[in-house]
């Protein structure tokens, strides 16, 4: 059902994969817009048993596109070191497939897992109970957004992968 990559050297393990899904701050979802074109959107996510969790306001483009069609793909870059005097970057990258759904129902606790997930991610210093508050006092304004991952795959500038096989 997915295209293997082509240049398969260059496919990183899965634990390399998951690394950059665990270590990235954002990351660029893509989805099926308006008029035939393509919406992709830059956001903070986080990543837990296969899931990708996001937050979002209760309408506008996204939820619109989200609505209309539940396959999307994910990217994250986990590296990107420009190299002048070879004229090429030295990346490292991951690309989820799946399905993506909204979760509007406050006492869902996937909706509170996945806030937390965020939470625990962007905010680690901030203590449990100042996080715990933003969350109740943000519950009713959003939704939380998940991908629930079909096919994950990663890649890497072949720099890296020789590098890393010596």
């Amino acid at each position: 059902m997915f295209r293997a990559m082509r240049r398969s050297k260059q496919q990183l393990t899965d634990e390399a994969t998951l690394k950059i899904l665990n270590e990235a701050t954002n990351g660029v979802l893509a989805l099926d817009g308006e008029e035939g074109y393509t919406y992709a959107v830059p956001l903070s996510f986080a990543y837990s048993d296969g899931k990708i969790y996001f937050h979002s306001a209760l309408s506008g483009h996204k939820i619109d596109a989200i609505k209309k069609n539940d396959k999307v793909s994910f990217c994250v870059v986990g590296q990107d070191t420009v190299v002048q005097e070879t004229f090429t970057t030295h990346y490292k990258s991951a690309i989820a497939f799946g399905r993506i759904r909204i979760i509007e129902d406050d006492s869902d606790p996937e909706k509170r897992r996945g806030l937390e997930l965020l939470a625990d991610k962007y905010s680690p210093e901030v203590s449990l109970e100042k996080r715990e508050r933003e969350i109740n006092g943000k519950m009713k304004a959003l939704v939380v957004i998940v991908i629930e991952i079909e096919y994950l795959t990663g890649k890497a500038a072949r720099e890296i992968i020789r590098n890393e096989e010596l």
